[in-house]
């Protein structure tokens, strides 16, 4: 494995790293990056007052809806490119999840840029040599996958793409070739366990050892972690990074329930979403990303949507870089409020995967007269007893009552009813009536 010694740097170390990689970007971007020379110029900010990490704070927040009206006015790939359209050799697309996909344009190199934040997330996790990865998805245009198997490749460890076959066939092949850790997101995964147990395929004694998720929040969320781990018998690894922004945390081995970010490689700001200042550490904010070697098309005070807390204990080891206690933790755009009541997605699924006969779940937000109403479709193991479902149904919504302070209408659904996912999993769906 490379020697990465920032990782291991001091925070002064960091800050002066992080000063000199951002005057660097200034110098690399303008002026051929119309984007954020349009940016600055409207912003009245001059790149030669940026002497400390405080002075980033007067640069102006870069939202996504920015983002996509520039690639709607500037089509197809917006105005955030350095570099002549030749000089791109790689292009990726967002999810579309929240709304209308992006597309993001890499130069050789800063798709490098790419597999360096990737080495590191590798030697974060204690990559071996021996290892086998396994990609148990389609490659689309997603670009978080092809970047995790173009990184584990460089380093020359055995790839596997799982593509084009049921998840079944995926799962035979990658007990075939002994795969150790697979690359997946928290649903999927879980999903694979549901497989597994179905068709009689035993996953628990495989050589499989660690489950890298990404995509969702999850891999964090204790429910969802002990289910992965028993259902696999394996480490799991939580990963953040986003198609604009790159690959830039992960759950580091001897660190659970946290995400360290790769401060080498970003700057990182937490700020209150309505205030948009700066939060103490420990209470929960935005995420917000400076990316520092995306040179062909960087992005700056990006703010991520991601709600997350500083984790204020000290590392086990030292280590100075930026840890976020129990990853993320949701999104500003999913915050639900019932009654009263503000809470996330990723709290309702905390508490309905604490119960081991659960297979799957929906969110179904019903607005009356501009009222919330919240009901939960849930799915059970298809092999329970009526009087085992009616206590189980009962048992759950005492829980949801106590821990989200209201009484969410649950219903049972009828097996298989509810859809699987593969790639991130689309539980939450608004009607009106």
């Amino acid at each position: 494995m490379p020697d990465f010694p920032l990782l291991n740097a001091n925070r002064d170390e960091l800050t002066s790293h992080q000063i000199e990689r951002f005057r660097k970007l200034l110098d690399s971007v303008l002026p051929g990056n119309s984007f954020w020379l349009k940016k600055i110029i409207e912003a009245g900010w001059k790149p030669e007052q940026f002497q400390t990490l405080e002075d980033l704070k007067s640069f102006p927040l870069t939202t996504k809806q920015e983002l996509v009206a520039d690639q709607l006015d500037n089509g197809p790939y917006g105005s955030n490119l350095t570099y002549p359209i030749e000089k791109y050799s790689r292009l990726h697309q967002t999810s579309g999840t929240t709304g209308k996909p992006m597309r993001w344009l890499d130069t050789p190199d800063s798709w490098n840029w790419l597999m360096q934040c990737w080495a590191q997330i590798f030697e974060l996790i204690g990559l071996r040599d021996e290892d086998r990865f396994y990609f148990p998805f389609s490659f689309g245009p997603f670009l978080g996958f092809w970047a995790a198997f173009d990184g584990a490749n460089r380093f020359g460890n055995l790839c596997i793409s799982g593509g084009g076959i049921s998840s079944e066939a995926r799962l035979r092949m990658m007990l075939e070739h002994e795969a150790t850790l697979i690359c997946c997101t928290p649903t999927y995964g879980m999903r694979l366990i549901e497989i597994a147990e179905a068709e009689g395929i035993d996953i628990k004694n495989s050589a499989v050892r660690g489950l890298i998720v990404a995509g969702e929040p999850g891999g964090c969320i204790p429910a969802i972690r002990e289910r992965l781990t028993e259902g696999w018998n394996a480490r799991v690894f939580d990963h953040w990074g986003m198609t604009e922004i790159g690959a830039l945390a992960v759950e580091e081995a001897d660190c659970p329930d946290t995400l360290t970010m790769l401060e080498t490689e970003c700057i990182v700001e937490i700020l209150d979403p309505q205030t948009l200042e700066p939060v103490p550490p420990g209470k929960p904010g935005e995420l917000i990303i400076t990316n520092l070697g995306r040179y062909g098309s960087p992005l700056i005070r990006y703010r991520t949507g991601d709600i997350v807390e500083v984790e204020t204990n000290a590392h086990p080891h030292g280590r100075s870089l930026m840890r976020l206690k129990q990853g993320i933790q949701g999104r500003t755009d999913d915050m639900i409020t019932i009654r009263g009541n503000n809470f996330y997605p990723s709290a309702v699924e905390a508490i309905l995967r604490e119960f081991a006969d659960l297979v799957e779940y929906r969110l179904v937000l019903i607005t009356v007269k501009s009222m919330g109403h919240l009901k939960i479709e849930a799915e059970l193991k298809p092999n329970l007893s009526t009087k085992e479902q009616e206590h189980i149904k009962s048992t759950m919504s005492e829980a949801l009552r106590l821990r989200l302070n209201f009484s969410p209408e649950l219903v049972l659904a009828t097996p298989e009813s509810l859809p699987r996912f593969e790639m991130k999993g689309r539980r939450l769906v608004r009607e009106t009536e």
